[in-house]
């Protein structure tokens, strides 16, 4: 088994022409695009190749201090020395990056667009990164029919596909992956045709409403889903596509770090859902199920109240000053009205009282599956 830098240390030398575009690919596309570009991409269509993009880009980040960083964040720019090292991904450029980050509509949308060998597009969605911005964009995907940032999505997927007549993929991890699949869903039906897949690396789902639209529902025959054995983002809320289901060298939520997914030649290496998997999702989903849109949206803004009271603009600060952080969070929780306090603290019960259920629920099969595993072995 492999990551993707060995993918594309034994791989990278196969043109498209010999090996189609295929689903790792995808994720290396989907995890480029957490690479910041500013000034290096630039937003109005110029197009600028993979060897000048990492030129420019190395010349302001040290690629040492980049290895020694456990943040794939960090990694993901390090993925261009390795496409550089062969015919699949060398003669690529991208074009139209943009990092649209709007606090006062809870909006993170970043995007890029790869322009490939075999004559298609990829368009790239970045996932949450530190901010809390983008954090709270993810909380209020449950509450809200279109966030602020799923509309620039579509707005982004419109204008790329009027400037290139490219077929195209779209994909994204996390929150990218949920960007890509909304886009896709809501761009105008004639770009929809140009589609060839819609990738969703671990992204969450959606709400009913849009599950049940027009364009969703046409879309989704492109869509797929890839997922680790014991997710936690990618099962959250509602989504019909087709699931790959596949094996991770972490544990845990850990797992959502596509760095950590198994590769073998030229696909993922497939799994099944982890009992693990399944109770933290079911947990959550009985939860979540049992809130209205009310609900969702105070406990998001009482969670988020407390958090921005560090003053801070990234959870990568609160860390850094985790002491002096905790200390003005707690100071805030005092401050909160006591009604918020009760409902946060009813939510926080119901949600381990959903998770106890679940696991009694669950707890049979488990002792079943793991009595048949002795018996095999």
């Amino acid at each position: 088994m492999a990551d993707l830098f060995e993918y594309l240390s034994w791989r990278a030398d196969v043109p498209f022409s010999v090996d189609p575009f295929n689903e790792v690919d995808n994720l290396i596309l989907s995890e480029l695009a957490y690479a910041d570009f500013s000034d290096i991409v630039p937003s109005d269509g110029t197009v600028i190749s993979l060897s000048t993009m990492c030129e420019m880009y190395f010349e302001t980040h040290d690629r040492e201090l980049l290895k020694k960083e456990s943040s794939f964040l960090a990694k993901a720019p390090l993925l261009m020395d390795g496409m550089l090292n062969g015919a699949r991904f060398q003669n690529m450029s991208a074009c139209f990056y943009v990092n649209n980050i709007v606090p006062e509509r809870h909006s993170q949308m970043s995007a890029i667009t790869f322009l490939l060998d075999d004559g298609t597009m990829f368009i790239a969605f970045r996932g949450t990164d530190n901010s809390l911005t983008g954090w709270r964009e993810d909380f209020d995907l449950s509450y809200i029919a279109e966030t602020h940032g799923q509309e620039l999505a579509v707005k982004y997927l419109e204008l790329v596909a009027s400037r290139f007549s490219y077929p195209m993929r779209v994909g994204g991890h996390s929150k990218g992956g949920n960007f890509a699949v909304f886009s896709a869903s809501f761009c105008e039906s004639l770009i929809q045709e140009r589609i060839i897949t819609v990738y969703s690396n671990d992204g969450p789902g959606f709400r009913e409403d849009v599950i049940k639209a027009e364009g969703y529902l046409r879309v989704l025959p492109k869509v797929l889903s890839i997922i680790p054995d014991t997710s936690v983002i990618g099962l959250l809320l509602s989504s019909l596509s087709d699931r790959e289901v596949i094996r991770s060298t972490a544990t845990g939520i850990m797992q959502h770090d596509g760095f950590t997914w198994s590769v073998n030649r030229n696909r993922f290496v497939p799994a099944e859902l982890s009992d693990t998997g399944i109770f933290i999702n079911r947990a959550i989903d009985s939860w979540i199920d049992k809130l209205d849109d009310n609900t969702r949206r105070s406990f998001t803004q009482t969670v988020f109240s407390i958090i921005e009271a560090t003053e801070k603009d990234s959870f990568h600060e609160i860390a850094r000053e985790k002491l002096k952080s905790l200390t003005k969070m707690i100071g805030s929780m005092q401050n909160i009205p006591k009604d918020k306090q009760t409902e946060l603290l009813r939510l926080a019960g119901q949600l381990l009282q959903s998770g106890g259920q679940v696991l009694l629920e669950q707890l049979p099969n488990t002792l079943a599956n793991n009595k048949e595993n002795k018996a095999d072995s």
